[in-house]
């Protein structure tokens, strides 16, 4: 038996081959491409069997109470290099694989998918032993123990702010500089409809050294008082990524940020307007206490520093070249007084 990628939509000659080969496991349901003039069916696969062996798979998680989904608690969370039982099968030619959705078909259509040229699918065996050593096993579980420990921490640290989206945002392409080789962000809904941002995993453990730490010891975040429903297009996402960047890039950024008040310029590129200085650039200034957010959270591993983000206007970027540390500290103040504190918000009056 092998995995292949999901096949939501086949022409008409690979539709047959389900229809001769698996007759009774698939329904083919007549759709139209753009673009097209062939035939094409949607693949709807109708058999699911409870096969997943997980001994021998590389590994697998399952939802736990802790996660905080508890319509999910004793299902599959993960799993690693899947593996099946042959023995639970049965006759099944193609099938989803149950808890944990992989398509599944056997060596006989591999091969007259093979045969025909069907360029679409990619397969993986999913049967006999594992490809990994046991060594490798215990030290990806280990990792990955450890990735998931600080996970569940932060998100219960995210909970106490208001209500945690379920998606994670990540890049297509990860950055090497955060502690564990991944970017992530997530978004907490607040209320009077803001919308709060966070890093997550800026305190992950180093991915290289294999023992519990905080990473950089912070995240950072950035509320705006809107209700962002795409959070991938907006700008919010856009500045926080930039500041986070650089921060996971550049010691004496880190040490200065966990010091105290820090400014910093990034690209404007994409920005608002009202943001965006003469040359291109959009000003923040880190670590502006806020009343209505913790300055840090504990976890398993130790303390976690949250650093706010605050987006300044062009006119604000000036007073701060002019005034340097002092300014950094009344900028802050002014923000405090005025009851917006961290908070990014457009079309706003500026306080300098």
């Amino acid at each position: 038996m092998l995995a292949g990628a999901s096949i939501p939509v086949v022409h008409a000659r690979v539709a047959a081959v389900f229809a001769r080969l698996a007759p009774g496991d698939v329904q083919l349901i007549p759709v139209e491409v753009e673009g097209q003039t062939d035939s094409y069916f949607l693949l709807n696969i109708t058999r699911v069997v409870k096969c997943i062996d997980d001994e021998a798979s590389d590994e697998v998680r399952y939802w736990k109470p802790e996660h905080g989904q508890p319509e999910n608690v004793g299902e599959y969370r993960s799993v690693i290099g899947l593996r099946i039982d042959p023995a639970k099968v049965g006759d099944a030619q193609l099938f989803l694989t149950w808890g944990w959705i992989a398509i599944v078909v056997s060596e006989v259509i591999k091969k007259a998918l093979e045969e025909m040229g069907a360029t679409g699918p990619k397969f993986q065996e999913v049967t006999g032993p594992s490809t990994i050593s046991p060594e490798e096993r215990a030290r990806d579980r280990k990792s990955r123990e450890l990735f998931e420990i600080a996970d569940t921490t932060r998100e219960t640290a995210w909970r106490t702010l208001g209500t945690l989206d379920k998606d994670v945002f990540m890049p297509i392409a990860m950055s090497s500089s955060w502690p564990g080789q991944r970017q992530l962000w997530r978004v907490i809904r607040r209320e009077a409809g803001r919308t709060l941002l966070v890093t997550h995993g800026l305190s992950d453990p180093f991915a290289d050294l294999l023992e519990p730490s905080v990473g950089f010891g912070l995240e950072l975040t950035l509320e705006v008082d809107a209700t962002v429903k795409d959070i991938s297009k907006g700008w919010p996402l856009m500045l926080l990524d930039r500041v986070a960047d650089e921060v996971a890039e550049h010691e004496h950024v880190r040490e200065s940020v966990k010091a105290g008040l820090f400014s910093m310029e990034v690209s404007g590129k994409g920005m608002p307007k009202s943001l965006v200085t003469g040359e291109g650039r959009v000003a923040v200034l880190l670590g502006v206490e806020s009343r209505s957010l913790p300055g840090h959270f504990s976890t398993p591993y130790g303390e976690v520093k949250l650093v706010t983000v605050k987006a300044l206007l062009p006119s604000e970027l000036a007073y701060l070249l002019e005034h340097g540390a002092e300014g950094q500290a009344e900028l802050a103040r002014r923000f405090v007084e005025n009851g917006e504190e961290h908070l990014s918000r457009l079309g706003r009056k500026p306080v300098a």
